[in-house]
């Protein structure tokens, strides 16, 4: 896709430096992201120069990179480069933080890229704590965490529950083991994430969380450090639109794990691939999932010209949660026969009922912490919740009622047909060494 790019930098004589008398100084490049920012840039720009100026031991740059704003915010980003030391400004003719981030990272001469959100919410005293570990080659990524102990964050209960639910799904479905993946305040060597970079899809918000799983999934090293944060009660993020659009980008990278296509031509030690046997259980599992959730909804309206809501929801669950244990038992797991069915049915139906539990705690916790949230609010907790209950479905199949260990090999007979051709084959050795 080709894109206008426009680059200001100060003059010459008062760009930055990378000294080089016997020992390399390292070169530090911090993008702050801009779109339509033109009341606090200025403020913004000036507060990270004179902290930089004055705290900071490394050579730095501070790139402002405005991704297709409409107001007054290029032309004092233009301002800015002119007249200010280690500062430039890049403008994009299309919008998306990923996208500014993509070019300026990929695109960057320094040792390490940073970047932090223009409005400046995390203490700037972590940043030096954040990069020095990428300096020493001791990390390959940094991130600020609200989420970690010693982390002082001060926000609304919404927002508070949207960012540890968005968090806690990546941890239970993704695997992931960082504890924040939004926090606006992260760091990388420049050569890793220039050879991560080709392998990351998204150009908007799900980026930096996009970044994180490659980078983890390929054996990187990331860096956390806990943060003190302040939330912009001005900001203008569609929290539900950027948490649906999350949704489908934890998907599209789910895929590519499933399909081992989530790799990047970096030096780590690569993560070891899914368990025996998940990569054909988890699409399984999914296409009954979606299937049963499209009978159940039918069943649900057939239901509800003769009965109340409570009683048809209960009923159309019941039915539909029978038909998914069967059809999972038989498809996902390759259990077949009569053989302990009814007691797989009881125990299909006791993992459905801690899911229940689960994603009707999640909208009583939402109503008890946000009094009044709207209906976007809920469906996003509901997602969220039904998300993580789901995966405990999954979990609870795969390691409780259908384990091999509890199936026997009566209900394994792939196994079983290995286990006989191996005592054959050892059989038939021990004949020709007689």
């Amino acid at each position: 896709m080709s894109q206008s790019i426009t680059d200001t930098a100060a003059p010459a004589g008062v760009r930055p430096r990378r000294a080089d008398n016997g020992g390399r100084r390292s070169l530090v490049e911090v993008v702050v992201p801009v779109f339509n920012e033109e009341r606090v840039l200025a403020a913004s720009v000036g507060r990270l120069h004179r902290h930089l100026s004055e705290t900071f031991p490394y050579p730095f740059r501070i790139t402002i990179a405005d991704n297709a704003s409409t107001d007054g915010t290029w032309p004092i980003a233009e301002e800015l480069a002119a007249g200010t030391a280690h500062v430039r400004a890049v403008r994009l003719a299309e919008k998306g933080r990923g996208r500014a981030l993509r070019y300026v990272w990929g695109h960057s001469d320094a040792d390490v890229v940073a970047y932090m959100d223009v409005d400046l919410s995390t203490d700037l005293d972590a940043f030096l704590p954040l990069v020095a570990p990428l300096i020493s080659g001791h990390s390959d990524l940094a991130i600020g965490s609200r989420l970690s102990r010693g982390s002082a964050v001060v926000r609304g209960p919404k927002r508070e529950l949207i960012s540890r639910c968005y968090n806690l799904l990546l941890r239970t479905t993704l695997a992931a083991r960082f504890s924040d993946a939004q926090c606006g305040f992260k760091a990388a060597r420049t050569e890793i994430v220039q050879a991560l970079l080709p392998s990351v899809e998204d150009e908007a918000w799900f980026f930096d969380t996009e970044l994180l799983l490659l980078a983890e999934r390929n054996g990187l090293r990331i860096h956390e450090i806990p943060v003190d944060w302040v939330d912009d009660p001005d900001s203008r993020v569609d929290v539900l639109h950027t948490a649906l659009d999350d949704l489908k980008g934890m998907a599209r990278v789910g895929r590519r794990m499933v399909t081992g296509a989530f790799r990047a031509p970096v030096g780590g030690r690569p993560r070891p691939e899914l368990p025996t046997g998940m990569a054909r259980q988890l699409p399984a599992f999914a296409v009954i999932g979606v299937l049963s959730t499209l009978a159940q909804l039918a069943l649900f309206v057939l239901l509800r010209t003769v009965m109340g809501p409570l009683w048809a929801n209960a009923l159309s669950l019941v039915i539909t949660t029978i038909g998914n244990t069967a059809a999972n038992r038989r498809f996902t797991f390759g259990v077949t026969g009569p053989e302990r069915a009814f007691r797989q049915q009881l125990e299909g139906g006791l993992a459905f009922l801690l899911g229940l539990a689960l994603s009707t705690g999640g909208l009583a916790l939402l109503h008890a912490t946000v009094p009044g949230a709207s209906r976007g609010v809920e469906v996003l907790a509901l997602v969220s919740a039904n998300g993580v209950a789901t995966l405990i479905r999954f979990l609870l199949m795969r390691a409780w009622i259908f384990h091999p260990r509890r199936l026997g090999r009566r209900a394994a007979p792939a196994a079983a047909v290995e286990h006989r051709a191996a005592a054959v084959e050892d059989e038939a050795a021990g004949e020709r060494v007689r």
